[in-house]
């Protein structure tokens, strides 16, 4: 009988095939017959084929990496069949769908006219498939002896990099969205729960009040004890504003008073010091209460007076919170509804305020203080769809991005004869001078990896410049850097010229 564990009868397991990529040469009478498919080499003549000397077939199998992100040299290539899958990695992980490729396709040309000493993005084959590859000195060959084909390439160079620039942009964009909402949320979430917590305490204080009062109704209160009820009610009610007390006051005085309290026989008298004082109330201005009342009738007297304070408090907390939800939605609308179409007059202090307001937790979060100089009576600019947040929402997060934890930045306002001028002043460490020229570049960037896009200033300085026919300078130092924007006034700023300067 043979053992349950005999392997004898099995089948050994095979590794499973990796797919691969072969390359072999190609003779250069079989390249004319191959690029008859190739719409941007189907014109070459016997003749041109001297320019791919040296190129060779790739046969690579389904799921092959046909290219690799920075591994090797670039190369240009025709697809004779099959199909590739073209994408980028970027720095902070994600991959970004650059072309599908069918047969007849060329590509490659990117990284090789740009310069360049590796692929820029990677190529995978979606299915069995073979390409022609051209090495870098055959490529520029074929771009010096055949204008036709050097056309094509600068054509597709262009397409490619226009539809690279928007995916990216619009990555961009939602990274902005995303960190926005977050933001919002981080924002909405301290007045909600404040609020929340204030109804929970106002519920409490209600339940207690009417306790208080059905112990009352037992026991009719004398005129002495209505007058000074009633004086104390009045204070209670006619405060506008909590007394400035340091810490180490209101301390003492908590202590003071808990401890007479506690020598009258009053109940809580912990919660009732805090509350008293909190509004100003001393042991002098609750002495009638000590005379008019009792003693088995004082404590339930202050306790009252207590619930009640707390009370208008607790509505004070939920007003203020409501406020500042209201305050947000305003400003998230006015931040939204600044992109709209359609002939505007903008308001570009309102416009500063929204986008303020709505990155305050970036604010706080490096302990960063504000200083803010707007002036009365700026104009506003006019414009057919402006986008304006968006600058001020870069700016400021590079501003924050640059600013050292706990230092300050710095927003002015002001009016010249013929624009509205903004500047935002950070106290990082500058600006290097051979960062300079290229600092409105797309997706130039000086941040660590994985922070900056390098789109930034490139669309701050696309919608004032071609929105508002504005500029963006720039001064920087060690300790000093400060971009200063200028939107003209008057409908001429909606032209669509227009440059800026830097300093």
């Amino acid at each position: 009988m043979e053992d349950a564990t005999s392997t004898r009868d099995t089948e050994p397991v095979q590794p499973a095939v990796q797919p691969a990529v072969r390359v072999q040469p190609v003779d250069q009478r079989e390249l004319l017959e191959l690029f008859r498919g190739i719409p941007l080499l189907a014109s070459l003549s016997q003749e041109d084929l001297r320019c791919f000397e040296g190129c060779d077939m790739l046969s690579a199998d389904k799921g092959a990496m046909i290219i690799e992100q920075g591994v090797g040299r670039p190369f240009f290539w025709a697809l004779i069949e099959g199909s590739v899958r073209g994408y980028k990695h970027t720095e902070d992980g994600a991959r970004i769908l650059l072309m599908d490729a069918g047969a007849g396709e060329t590509g490659g040309e990117v990284p090789l006219l740009m310069g360049h000493q590796s692929p820029s993005a990677s190529a995978e084959a979606l299915e069995d498939s073979r390409l022609v590859r051209i090495g870098e000195e055959g490529f520029w060959r074929l771009m010096a002896g055949c204008p036709t084909v050097r056309e094509g390439v600068l054509q597709n160079m262009t397409r490619r990099f226009e539809l690279y620039q928007a995916v990216t942009l619009h990555r961009e964009k939602l990274i902005s969205l995303g960190t926005l909402a977050a933001g919002l949320m981080h924002e909405l979430n301290n007045p909600g729960a404040a609020a929340r917590r204030a109804a929970s305490q106002l519920r409490e204080n209600m339940t207690r009040l009417q306790t208080l009062t059905l112990r009352f109704t037992r026991t009719p209160l004398s005129q002495d004890q209505l007058t000074c009820l009633g004086m104390l009610q009045e204070r209670i009610f006619s405060l506008k504003q909590p007394p400035a007390l340091s810490s180490i006051e209101q301390s003492d005085r908590e202590e003071e008073l808990s401890a007479w309290l506690e020598e009258l026989g009053v109940e809580n008298p912990w919660r009732l010091a805090p509350t008293m004082v909190g509004v100003g109330l001393e042991r002098c201005d609750i002495a009638c209460a000590k005379e008019a009342f009792p003693p088995q009738i004082l404590s339930d007297t202050l306790n009252y007076l207590e619930a009640l304070i707390s009370s208008v408090q607790l509505v004070g907390t939920i007003e203020e919170s409501i406020v500042r939800v209201t305050d947000l939605v305003t400003a998230v609308k006015k931040y939204a509804y600044d992109d709209r179409r359609g002939h505007q007059q903008i308001d570009v202090r309102d416009s500063l305020l929204s986008t303020l307001t709505i990155l305050g937790h970036k604010f706080r979060h490096k302990q960063l203080r504000l200083e803010k100089s707007f002036p009365p009576g700026i104009a506003k600019v006019s414009c057919m769809g402006s986008g304006l947040a968006q600058v001020w929402t870069n700016l400021l997060d590079n501003a924050i991005d640059a600013a050292p934890e706990g230092s300050t930045i710095g927003i002015r306002l002001w009016q010249e004869a013929d624009a509205v001028c903004v500047g935002i002043l950070d106290h990082g460490p500058g600006i290097p001078r051979e960062h300079w020229e290229h600092i409105y570049q797309p997706f130039f960037t000086t941040k660590d990896v994985g922070v900056g896009t390098g789109l930034g200033l490139d669309i701050a300085h696309r919608i004032v410049v071609s929105n508002f026919r504005g500029d963006i300078r720039f001064t920087t130092e060690p300790g000093r850097t400060e971009f200063i924007v200028r939107l003209p006034i008057g409908p001429q700023s909606c032209s669509i010229s227009g440059g800026a300067q830097t300093t």
